[in-house]
């Protein structure tokens, strides 16, 4: 075993970064063997440094995280601080001056990775960023890796678990999203201010990535269709149980079936009962990957937390420092394939569409009507009303998204539709 200990820059000491840390003191012994060097906590970059941290020596933490990155003999910069800046600026300066980088910052690996890759070829570091989607869940590596002699055509699933906690408890209990929320935010599941999880903002990001990876192409935040959950009701989570279906926040990366584009997109759907996804129950993730040669593999895990992101970091930090004392490095970006991305118009699915119209003669005709005119074709209609007010549930064939936007905007226009109540997306069949 090499006797000089391959030295780690942490940046950041929060719930991950503490637990990264921990993991480190703890289990040195154990990470020194299956590296074969040890590996050393040289210093910790915080905001807050007169805050007491168990098991750091105060004299390892600092506020200046570019000195500290800056240093010629840090071998590995370990970055959960999050955000675009100063991250950003941080890791190209560890490039820079010798080091290679893991990070579990989703946002920044959506936005700029291929900047941040070109940085470390440039430099011959590495970048590792499985903490960065799902958690605890090994994803990236086998689709970087283990499935880098396969085609991958479809990557669906849950990679956020405060909005499946929401929609699980919404689903179990008949409670509505609110209500939800509430609980999810007592336990500790939801944030004080919970926009980045339930508008899809965290999904998307996570979405871009795993894009980005299967498709062997360039995929930025920006190319991701996202919406948001917070206008599901208890109403859709009954008319999904009639369907034999339940309700789940996707993340959703595929190829075209001619394999000249891909789509990305975040959004909540209606899937079977039958589908492995829909038994994701509470704050846990799970990622449906479809390729040619393995088939179908399902990933599953707890997505978010200090222990499971801390596993996730541990495990590239292990991968880099082998890397490192062997002069090698690993699987960089590859994004030879260049396909388009398309717009949400060009995806193809099934509808639920939920109408609120007037009782009477002719009006399900009328709205048959325009849909055959957009060429959306029909595949049931449930109506049920009284006192000269109805419901009328329509689930389509597959059709585009911008075929159904059009079928929608000239239903509105109709003096018997009173308003479009929920329009759903039904995936997974």
């Amino acid at each position: 075993m090499r006797t000089r200990p391959l030295k780690v820059a942490l940046l950041g000491c929060g719930v991950v970064g503490s637990e990264v840390a921990r993991i480190m003191t703890t289990h040195a012994d154990d990470l020194a063997a299956r590296i074969g060097a040890p590996v050393e906590l040289a210093g910790v970059a915080v905001r807050r440094p007169d805050r007491v941290r168990e098991g750091i020596d105060p004299a390892l933490v600092t506020t200046d995280a570019t000195a500290l990155v800056k240093r010629g003999d840090i071998d590995v910069v370990v970055e959960v601080i999050g955000g675009i800046e100063p991250a950003r600026t941080l890791i190209t300066t560890a490039f820079e001056h010798g080091a290679s980088v893991v990070s579990a910052n989703k946002a920044l690996i959506a936005q700029d990775g291929a900047s941040l890759h070109a940085a470390a070829d440039g430099h011959g570091k590495d970048l590792y960023y499985e903490a960065a989607v799902a958690g605890a869940i090994p994803l990236i590596r086998p689709l970087r890796e283990s499935l880098a002699g396969d085609k991958v055509n479809r990557v669906l699933g849950i990679v956020n678990g405060t909005t499946n906690f929401i929609l699980d408890a919404m689903d179990t209990t008949g409670a509505g999203y609110q209500e939800a929320l509430d609980e999810a935010t007592a336990l500790g599941y939801a944030e004080a201010d919970p926009t980045a999880d339930v508008e899809g903002f965290d999904a998307a990001a996570k979405a871009a990535i795993l894009a980005g990876i299967a498709f062997h192409t360039r995929v930025r935040l920006d190319d991701v269709y996202r919406e948001g959950m917070s206008e599901v009701t208890a109403g859709d989570f009954a008319s999904a149980k009639e369907m034999g279906c339940t309700i789940k926040l996707l993340a959703i990366c595929e190829r075209a079936a001619d394999g000249g584009s891909v789509t990305a997109r975040v959004h909540p759907a209606m899937i079977p009962l039958s589908h492995p996804l829909a038994n994701v129950r509470e704050a846990y993730n799970a990622v449906f990957v479809e390729s040619e040669a393995a088939g179908q593999l399902m990933f599953y895990g707890p997505g978010a937390g200090g222990s499971p992101t801390a596993s996730a970091v541990l495990g590239d930090l292990v991968a880099v420092c082998r890397n490192r004392i062997g002069g090698a490095t690993g699987p960089g970006e590859s994004a030879y394939a260049a396909l388009p991305v398309s717009p949400m118009g060009e995806v193809v699915t099934r509808y639920h569409i939920s109408l609120d119209v007037a009782d009477k003669p002719g009006v399900l005709a009328q709205v048959a009507t325009v849909f055959a005119e957009h060429g959306v074709s029909i595949d049931t209609v449930r109506q049920s009303g009284k006192d000269g007010e109805a419901s009328l549930v329509v689930v389509t064939h597959r059709a585009s998204d911008a075929a159904l936007g059009g079928t929608v905007e000239a239903l509105r226009k109709l003096d018997t539709v009173r308003g479009v109540a929920s329009i759903m997306r039904v995936e997974g069949e």
